[in-house]
């Protein structure tokens, strides 16, 4: 009994040392969908998980799940900031050591995603974020899982990042348009300041892309700008006066493509209404990072 005992609190003692990953959900007017995201972190196998729902104004009834999920810790904006500013507040106040971006309609599907991303980066400490292997209706055949290997971006509907790395190089970068670019951004930062970024393929995390809340007009406009905004902030001398044409043309191509064309230069225009201002806080990142990241893109 002594025996059991003594083995017993050796495996609590074991288990406390485990750092503490906060699950963190932004959400807006998708009390029909955001359940599913939410038991999904719960089900997650590893014993250090907490999930957070920030509710960014939401006027269509989320505020009622509450008492579904009295787990949850929840915070509610009366109006809206947008889910930059949110994710921010969750990581900035998070007294976790790693954050996991979900979006309100996305999931985990094994079980045990929490688990494996977590020790490879506690295995790996170096490693400032980790990138899910996102499946979606335009990508719906899981992959096996492989070896982790590096990658130039994780994006923000299933992501781990360390928080320490996160106080080192900064939080998400606001934009002018308010969606589009921020893990671009983040990431490059995180690249610049010593910090991998790593791909966890097989390792799936589901994004249904609902259409409930989502106006894609709006989204590609936004995405434009950031996008250009991305290449005036970060992009080193003189590589600059390359990088942005070429995303202009790429972008026009693209548009033209999926009948967007009228976002695309109504997002030209924003980033010209703000090319001033983002010049001023220009901070580019070295030239070796810039080109390490365009050579994980091309790879990725």
């Amino acid at each position: 009994m002594l025996s059991e005992s003594m083995s017993s609190l050796s495996a609590l003692k074991v288990a406390n040392r485990r750092p503490v990953a906060l699950v963190g959900i932004v959400t807006r007017n998708r009390a029909s969908i955001l359940p599913k995201a939410i038991r999904s972190a719960f089900s997650q196998s590893y014993p250090k998980v907490e999930v957070a729902v920030l509710d960014d104004g939401s006027d269509d009834g989320t505020s009622a799940l509450q008492s579904d999920f009295p787990a949850v810790q929840w915070q509610k904006w009366e109006s809206s900031r947008g889910y930059l500013h949110a994710r921010n507040h969750l990581m900035a106040t998070a007294s976790a050591d790693y954050y996991l971006s979900l979006d309100d309609d996305a999931w985990f599907l094994e079980g045990d995603e929490v688990a494996v991303a977590i020790a490879y980066m506690e295995d790996n400490p170096r490693v400032g974020g980790v990138a899910f292997d996102i499946l979606s209706p335009d990508r719906p055949n899981p992959a096996a899982r492989s070896a982790p290997r590096p990658t130039s971006m994780f994006i923000g509907c299933g992501h781990v990042v360390r928080i320490s790395a996160l106080k080192e190089c900064g939080f998400y970068a606001p934009s002018p348009g308010l969606y589009g670019a921020e893990e671009k951004d983040l990431c490059l930062r995180l690249l610049d300041g010593d910090w991998e970024i790593h791909r966890l393929p097989g390792v799936h995390v589901w994004h249904d892309k609902t259409a409930v809340a989502r106006d894609e007009a709006a989204q590609h406009r936004s995405g434009v700008c950031n996008d250009l905004v991305f290449a005036l902030r970060r992009c080193p001398l003189p590589l600059m006066l390359a990088v942005l044409p070429a995303k202009m043309m790429s972008h026009l191509r693209f548009a033209v493509r999926t009948h967007l064309l009228r976002p695309c230069v109504e997002g030209f225009g924003l980033f010209l209404r703000h090319a001033l201002p983002v010049w001023q806080t220009r901070n580019p990142v070295r030239p070796e990072t810039f080109a390490e990241f365009l050579r994980r893109s091309r790879e990725a």
